[in-house]
């Protein structure tokens, strides 16, 4: 049985997907964090993706019939400086949360049986 190189990528993307939804729902903010950050390297490979990944093909300023498209790669560079910039954000963003409510939970509320 050989599995395709489109099915592998469609479920390593699907997987973090589903770790940074998880990650999400949780309660505390380190996890809510790392749930965007997964989430963002999700998305910045599958928009890599759909730019089809071409071997030995030249740039599109040469003549051919096959060339690689820049505008993904684009894409992604720029989805990656502004996700580090959102994630320093939310950082701080948690951490002036943590401080004000005295909590690392994301409604600023212990759970039963919780200890600080």
């Amino acid at each position: 049985m050989m599995i395709s190189m489109e099915f592998l990528l469609a479920t390593g993307i699907g997987f973090v997907t589903a770790c940074g939804l998880y990650l999400m729902l949780r309660g505390r903010s380190f996890t809510v964090v790392l749930g965007l950050s997964l989430l963002g390297y999700a998305v910045n490979v599958f928009i890599f993706a759909m730019g089809r990944l071409w071997q030995s093909a030249p740039p599109i300023l040469s003549q051919g019939p096959v060339f690689a498209d820049p505008l993904p790669q684009a894409l992604v560079l720029t989805a990656i400086v502004i996700g580090f910039a959102t994630t320093g954000f939310v950082i701080e963003l948690a951490l002036r949360s943590r401080a004000d409510n005295g909590s690392d939970h994301v409604d600023a509320t212990e759970t039963e049986g919780s200890a600080r």
